[in-house]
C-alpha cells in the first residue's frame, strides 16, 4: 500500500505505471488517489460506514481529479466527507441521492437556451435580453464552466467563488464582476427550480471590483458631423476604406470598390436613438403595433421590463415618412418577421466618416441625457425618460448637472464683481447695529 504526501510537491514525484496504482496520504487516514496507466489523476476517500468495525466493507466516494481539483482543494473536502463519516451518516449514499442535482455547467446550458427561447418567441416575458445571453454563454464557456462548471449546484462553496472571482479580477476586474452577476442569476434560477435550498447562492456577499464607467458624450460640434455623415451615408454613401495591413490570402487590395448606401431603415434606426434615447434593442425590436402616433409614445419591453419611450416631434417624423411593409417591425431586416439584429458594420463607416472612431452606438443615449440635464431636466425626470430601474443608474449625469448651477454662480459673482468695483476703492463700513441685523 503506497503513501505519498498528495500535496502539489508530492504529485509531481508521481508518474503513470503500466497498471492503475493507488497511494494514500501519509497525514489524513482515508484520503487517497488512484493514478491510471494513462496517466489521470483521481481523488477519493476511502472508509467504514456506520461504526466501523472490520466487518463493514469498505466504501470509496471519489472527489475529483487533479484537473478539477487542485490539492488543497481535495484535501479539504475529504476532510468534510470523513468528519460526517465519524458522525454516523454515509456521504456516498448522500451523493447518490443527490445524483438528480445538477452540474452548474449542465443547469446553466439548459437556464440560457430556455432564456434564449424566451427572448426569441415571448420578448415581453424575458428577463434576459439577447446579449446578455450571449455574454454569458462566453462567461460560461471561457471562465466559469472550467472552473466549477463539472460540480454540482449544492456543492459548490463560496470559497471556490471567491477564488475563482479574485483569479480573473487580476487581469480583468470587469470580466470577474461579470462572472459574479452570472452565477448569482443561475443560482437564483435553480433556487426557483428547487435544486438547492432557498437562499442559496455562493456568490452572494463576495465584494465586486470598483468599475469605471465610460462616459462620453457628443459635443454639439460632433452632433453636426455625425448627423451630415448620416445623411450621406444615405444619398452619396460610404467610401470604401481598404484595410491599412490586407490579410495574408490577399493578393491585392481591391480598387474603384463603389460606395455603400445605407437603406432608409438604418438611417432610421440610428436618428431614433439619436432623438429618443433608447437603447438599441429597444429600437431594433419596437413593432409598429406598439407606436401611438397620437400620444407620441413607443411601447417596449426592455431589460428593465415594460415601459414607454417617449417619441419627440423629430422621432415622430421619421417614423411618417418610413413605409410600411410586411414586417412587424418599425426598423425592418433582411428576414420579414424577425427583428434586425444589430447596426455594427454601417455604424463602422459613419463614425469613421463622422471622425468619432471611439463613439459607441451606446453613448447616443449617454449625450441625450447629457444634452436634457444641460437643459435643466431633473434626474429623476432623466431616469424616467430613460428608463432606467434605479435612481443609481440615473446618477451618473449629476455632474451634468452643474451647468445651471455654474451659471447662477457666474450671475452672482459678477454682480458682486460689478458692486464692489463701483466702490471706487472706497470701504463702507456697517455699523454694529446693521451687522448684528443681517
Amino acid at each position: 500500500m503506497p503513501t505519498t504526501k498528495l500535496t502539489r510537491r508530492g504529485l509531481a514525484g508521481l508518474t503513470p505505471a503500466d497498471k492503475r496504482v493507488v497511494y494514500y496520504d501519509e497525514d489524513l487516514a482515508g484520503f487517497a488517489m488512484r493514478v491510471e496507466s494513462t496517466g489521470r489523476m483521481t481523488y477519493f476517500v476511502e472508509y467504514r460506514p456506520g461504526a466501523g468495525g472490520r466487518g463493514v466493507a469498505k466504501k470509496r466516494l471519489t472527489l475529483g481529479t487533479t484537473a478539477e481539483l487542485k490539492p488543497e482543494e481535495a484535501r479539504e473536502r475529504a476532510k468534510t466527507f470523513l468528519a460526517q463519516v465519524r458522525l454516523g451518516s454515509d456521504p456516498a449514499m448522500a451523493k447518490a441521492k443527490a445524483k438528480r442535482v445538477p452540474t452548474f455547467a449542465k443547469y446553466a446550458a439548459e437556464h440560457l437556451d430556455a432564456m434564449d427561447e424566451i427572448a426569441q418567441k415571448h420578448p415581453e416575458q424575458a428577463t434576459l435580453r439577447p446579449g446578455s445571453i450571449r455574454n454569458y454563454r462566453s462567461l460560461l464557456k471561457r471562465h466559469v464552466g472550467p472552473a466549477i462548471g463539472s460540480c454540482q449546484l449544492d456543492a459548490i462553496s463560496r470559497d471556490e467563488i471567491k477564488r475563482l472571482h479574485t483569479r480573473i479580477g487580476k487581469t480583468s476586474p470587469t470580466t470577474a464582476n461579470r462572472c459574479l452577476e452570472f452565477i448569482g442569476s443561475i443560482y437564483k434560477a435553480a433556487d426557483h427550480a428547487g435544486h438547492v435550498e432557498e437562499g442559496t447562492n455562493p456568490a452572494r456577499s463576495i465584494k465586486a471590483y470598483k468599475e469605471r464607467k465610460r462616459e462620453r458624450y457628443l459635443t454639439p460640434l460632433e452632433l453636426a458631423r455625425l448627423g451630415e455623415a448620416i445623411r450621406i451615408a444615405e444619398t452619396t454613401g460610404i467610401p470604401y476604406d481598404p484595410p491599412s495591413r490586407p490579410g495574408k490570402k490577399a493578393k491585392h487590395v481591391p480598387k474603384n470598390v463603389p460606395p455603400t448606401i445605407i437603406d432608409q431603415y438604418t438611417a432610421a434606426a440610428l436618428r431614433l436613438l439619436i432623438f429618443s434615447g433608447a437603447r438599441l434593442r429597444e429600437i431594433l425590436h419596437a413593432k409598429w403595433a406598439d407606436v401611438d402616433m397620437s400620444r407620441g409614445l413607443l411601447t417596449v419591453f426592455s431589460k428593465t421590463g415594460r415601459r414607454h419611450i417617449v417619441l419627440p416631434a423629430p422621432a415622430l417624423e421619421i417614423l411618417v415618412g418610413l413605409p410600411r411593409t410586411n414586417s412587424p417591425y418599425v426598423i425592418r431586416s433582411s428576414v420579414p418577421d424577425q427583428p434586425r439584429a444589430d447596426l455594427n458594420r454601417p455604424w463602422r463607416g459613419i463614425r469613421r466618416m463622422a471622425g468619432l472612431p471611439d463613439l459607441r452606438i451606446h453613448d447616443l443615449r449617454h449625450s441625450f441625457a447629457s444634452v436634457a440635464v444641460s437643459g435643466g431636466a431633473s434626474l429623476p425626470m432623466i431616469g424616467a425618460l430613460l428608463g432606467h430601474a434605479s435612481p443609481t443608474t440615473t446618477q451618473r449625469y449629476a455632474h451634468l448637472a452643474a451647468d445651471p448651477v455654474r451659471a447662477a454662480a457666474e450671475a452672482a459673482a459678477g454682480a458682486i464683481a460689478g458692486a464692489m468695483s463701483g466702490t471706487k476703492g472706497k470701504i463702507t463700513l456697517i455699523r454694529k447695529g446693521a451687522e448684528d441685523a443681517a
